[in-house]
């Protein structure tokens, strides 16, 4: 009886010593288990473009978070050729978030460990495009930090002397308004420029000068200009107050500001 007693007592030490002298493993081993609880593995078969990608048995992808530029845009080739050189003919895990309107896939896309949807927005082939679905924001905001700290790609000011004139007074969401001012003594000729949202939606400015120490109102609405107030033709609204950024570009596509709407 004392034997087994002693036996029972041994082997209770020898079980937690095996799990102290191993719990960094399975520690790691159970949160790599869990983090990709959700996530399917599949083979990339193709990349459409930027944030597109066909998996699997023809599941086409719409990449969760992030939208990157269209074909003829600038940086459009090289998101395509970057994602192709990263992913294509590779093992990806995937976490769903759904379906869009078009009926593809909302995903992250996870390789070697990474967020490849964060990875396309550090390198400045991507703004963040946030709808209802809040999950990864933090991460996708932070990598638009860190591209702007680098000044890469979509992510690169403007060297036009008018970037530092140009400054966004106020956007009212009800009434779909933007109004910038040009704080310079000098006239800003803004032919070109473009506003944009987070999505696809975008004002190119016509034949436009902004007088020196003048504002501008750029309204949503189907009219024609009136009073120096310029309309956003064709859509019914631009600004959300759930989430949006305004993005204002000089004539070479570079950066002159950015603004997070709430």
């Amino acid at each position: 009886m004392m034997n087994k007693r002693k036996e029972i007592i041994l082997l209770i030490i020898f079980i937690l010593l095996f799990f102290t002298i191993n719990y960094s493993w399975i520690d790691g081993y159970f949160v790599k288990v869990f983090e990709n609880f959700d996530k399917e593995d599949f083979i990339v078969q193709r990349v459409i473009d930027g944030d597109t990608i066909v998996v699997g048995n023809d599941t086409h992808v719409r990449l969760f978070g992030i939208n990157t530029p269209e074909k003829g845009e600038k940086y459009y080739n090289e998101v395509k050729e970057f994602l192709e050189d990263l992913i294509l003919k590779k093992i990806i895990l995937l976490e769903s978030f759904g379906k869009d309107k078009y009926y593809r896939e909302l995903g992250v896309l996870f390789f070697e460990g990474k967020n490849v949807n964060v990875e396309i927005i550090e390198n400045g082939f991507a703004n963040v495009y946030i709808l209802d679905d809040k999950t990864y924001e933090e991460e996708l905001r932070n990598a638009w930090e860190k591209c702007l700290k680098i000044r890469k790609n979509l992510c690169e000011f403007s060297r036009d002397k008018c970037a530092k004139c140009i400054e966004l007074k106020e956007i009212d969401v009800k009434e779909q308004e933007v109004v910038f001012y040009n704080k310079c003594n000098f006239d800003c000729d803004l032919e070109n420029w473009e506003i944009k949202d987070e999505g696809r939606k975008k004002f190119i400015f016509d034949d436009f000068v902004l007088e020196k120490n003048q504002e501008v109102k750029v309204i949503v609405g189907d009219f024609d200009n009136y009073r120096n107030n310029l309309y956003w033709k064709d859509e019914t609204y631009v600004w959300t107050s759930t989430g949006d950024t305004l993005f204002l570009r000089d004539d070479e596509g570079r950066l002159v500001l950015f603004e997070l709407i709430r």
